[in-house]
């Protein structure tokens, strides 16, 4: 029986409700194949939604739009990024409001189950709201807008492989026990709506640019000899793959960091921000993002709610103060 009772009732709090059983049927089933070598795979495939992948990518793109033959590819991932984000992080996180199921399980019967899988993985953490899965809305924009592209220009033979390794990332995100599995379906829809807005972005974009000489001529490549062309790409490649190796390193000690201080509902599981002057300690302790914005907010509150206490205290006083000068002028207007 799920019993979260929460204090104030948001979306995420109705999906938890509303989805509980579909959630742990798949927690379950993700729970009891776990081992060793799985564990490494579920990092590795994670890895490729993380922002320490993801935003250097991004970048990458727009070194890619500097060429004509990988224009259509840049101009897609990039379009692709940006409105993933947009939906994610700026709309459905802030308005949803879903709390990490490896706080919110703390409040049901699941709870002993679900810690077992969660610690047997590395107990790792986030610092943000559940849905949706910002991972797999990364993964899957950037293989949706590459798929798309490489279909496009005949290349079905490996059109393919981008968004099988979405998936592998959207299926990490569950057998970690970081994303509820709702939060993970939402998050494949949002990062394939991203990743075909992308692709059709690109291909107004290159009408555009075809339509406009002065467009048409923006490009690096005849700056270039063949052979520093080809090298451009292998450096590129060296570069991705570097990125993925941190991406991948930063991953696999994450559990080493520190815990979020909070411990009124639940034991906070989430990633504490440490040394950041956006998050300061309170009180000495450390918070992560959701709970240092709550506590700083109920503070803000509590002060406000004093002033406004003080306030009529302060203007009854002084009136106090001038009633006897006010009576003494009375009496001496009386006696004249």
């Amino acid at each position: 029986m799920f019993n979260l009772i929460p204090l104030a009732a948001t979306l995420g709090d109705k999906l938890d409700t509303t989805f509980f059983g579909l959630d742990t049927a798949i927690f379950t089933f993700f729970g009891n194949m776990q081992n060793g070598f799985l564990n490494i795979v579920a990092k590795l495939f994670t890895s490729l939604g993380d922002e320490n992948f993801i935003i250097p990518v991004a970048v990458l793109a727009v070194v890619l739009c500097c060429f004509k033959k990988t224009r259509k590819y840049g101009i897609a991932v990039i379009s692709a990024v940006a409105i993933g984000t947009i939906i994610t992080n700026l709309c459905l996180k802030p308005m949803v409001l879903r709390v990490r199921p490896y706080n919110t399980l703390q409040l049901s019967d699941f709870w002993a189950q679900f810690k077992s899988w969660y610690t047997s993985v590395g107990s790792l953490s986030e610092s943000d709201y559940s849905f949706p899965s910002g991972h797999t809305t990364s993964a899957f924009e950037v293989a949706v807008a590459l798929c798309l592209c490489l279909a496009s220009d005949k290349k079905g033979k490996v059109a393919w492989i981008p968004p099988l390794l979405a998936l592998g990332t959207a299926c990490s995100r569950i057998y970690l026990m970081v994303h509820y599995p709702t939060d993970v379906i939402a998050g494949v829809l949002a990062g394939t709506f991203a990743g075909v807005c992308g692709f059709f972005i690109s291909k107004l974009a290159l009408h555009i640019f075809s339509k406009s000489e002065k467009l048409d001529k923006i490009c690096f490549e005849d700056l270039f000899h063949l052979k520093i062309y080809k090298a451009f790409y292998i450096i590129l490649a060296i570069v991705i793959i570097a990125d993925f190796g941190f991406s991948f390193g930063k991953l696999m000690t994450e559990s080493d960091e520190v815990k979020c201080a909070y411990n009124v509902e639940y034991d906070c599981n989430n990633k504490a921000r440490i040394g950041e002057d956006k998050y300061p300690a309170i009180d000495g302790k450390n918070y992560c993002k959701i709970h240092w914005k709550q506590l700083t907010a109920e503070a803000e509150g509590e002060e406000q709610a004093e002033e406004e206490t003080d306030a009529p205290a302060e203007d009854v006083t002084n009136e106090t103060a001038t009633l006897p000068e006010q009576t003494e002028a009375e009496q001496t207007n009386a006696a004249a």
